[in-house]
Parts: structure tokens; sequence; C-alpha cells
């Protein structure tokens, strides 16, 4: 399985709360978040991590060209400005091509790494006729949620901006997908599309097979508050 991670944002509320670091490299229980999740990303035996940043991190890209020596896979960096997260992923997903089934993830993502593992296991073990693996979540602290609509075997029928009774969770900023996602992706940028949710509802459109995976309680850290919210999950402790 190869990993992305989506860390080119500009963190701007945290910096106007008063948090000096780039988002990336905020301490979550000691450790810069990018660094836990790749270590976690490591642990559960990722052939490739791939990480876009933007040019403006410098601090971020020096941290990840020092770490890349110790990695026991390659660690691929790509520095580059991009103006949305989908066209970030975009830019990971290239990276993908021709390597089978891969997960991306947003650099905020915070969640508990038994929870990861398994998430991952179920995505490497499901039928070749799946198209993706969502991980979602029931638990809302995001401030506009993407509900997820599935069906009783837990395919994905929809991407909602508004909750309804098939609706019970909200995506959770964790992708997996497989080759013929990227396909869909390309043509969205064609199209203008410069939404994830609005991707995510093409691939529903192009009739891919998407499956939804309730990885239990997964938070963002959008503003300097959340930080130790997110401490105390990971550590058990909320």
């Amino acid at each position: 399985m190869n990993f992305g991670i989506i860390a080119a944002g500009q963190g701007s509320r945290l910096v106007q709360e008063g948090v000096a670091l780039p988002k990336p490299l905020v301490n979550i229980d000691g450790k810069p978040m990018i660094g836990r999740l790749i270590d976690i990303f490591v642990r559960c035996g990722a052939e490739s991590v791939s990480v876009i940043v933007n040019e403006e991190m410098t601090e971020v890209a020096r941290f990840l060209r020092n770490l890349a020596p110790s990695l026991q896979c390659p660690l691929n960096i790509l520095v580059k400005t991009t103006p949305t997260s989908m066209h970030s992923f975009y830019e990971l997903s290239s990276l993908m091509e021709g390597k089978g089934r891969y997960i991306i993830t947003t650099v905020d993502t915070i969640f508990r790494e038994e929870d990861f593992s398994r998430y991952v296991d179920a995505y490497r073990a499901a039928p070749v006729g799946i198209d993706g693996m969502m991980a979602v979540t029931s638990f809302i602290d995001d401030e506009k949620p993407l509900y997820v609509a599935t069906d009783e075997d837990m395919r994905i029928t929809g991407f909602l901006d508004t909750p309804r009774e098939d609706a019970k969770y909200v995506s959770g900023g964790i992708y997996g997908l497989s080759q013929s996602a990227i396909p869909v992706l390309a043509e969205c940028l064609q199209q203008g599309v410069g939404r994830m949710r609005n991707y995510q509802r093409a691939l529903v459109g192009a009739g891919l097979d998407l499956q939804a995976y309730d990885m239990n309680k997964i938070v963002d850290v959008d503003h300097a508050s959340d930080i130790a919210s997110a401490e105390a999950f990971i550590r058990g402790e909320a």
C-alpha cells in the first residue's frame, strides 16, 4: 500500500490564534503531526509515502528531508503551491499511478493508530471489485461536515452537505482509492471542479464502487484549542 499526505495548506487559523509553527509541525503528544502520520504509515507496511507541501513551508520540507534517510520506505517530497486541496490530491494521485490501491490523508487528520491499522487491513482485504474505501466517522466536529450516505452494506451512495436518514456518518479526511479513481479526478480538474467533496460526488456519479469504513472517532486540528483535545483523544482520555 502506498500512502500520501496533503500538507500544502496555510494553517491560517492556527497562525491567527497564536500558533507559531507551521501546522504540519505542530506537536501532537510530543511529535510533529506529520511525523506521527508517517510513522503510522510505515508501521502499516507502507511501500512508499508521498507528501505535498507548499513552497512557503520551507521548515516542513526541511523536516521531511531530514527524516527521509531514517525511514524504511521511500519518502517522496513534492514542494508545490496548489490553488485547492483537490489540486494537491491530484498531484499525489499522479505519483500513485500504476501502483494499485493507495490511501491519502490530510495532515491535520488525527486518529488512533489501532483504528487506522484496522482500516488499512480491511482495505487490503477488500475484493478486487471495490474501487475505494473511505474512512468515515459518526463523530462530528467539523464546521462544514461532508455527510456520507450508505446502504445497508456500507456502500457509499452519496456525499451530502446536509444530513439525512441514510447519512449518519461524515467524511474522515482519509481517502482509500484504486487506479479507477484517477481518470475521474483528471476529468474533474478539466471541468473546473475545485472541491474535494465534488470530486467524491463525481466518483459516485461515475459508478465507482466505494465502501465506507467506520473508523470510530476522527478529529481535525483546525484551531489552537483542538491541539489539547487531539492529544487527549489519542491518549484515550476523550
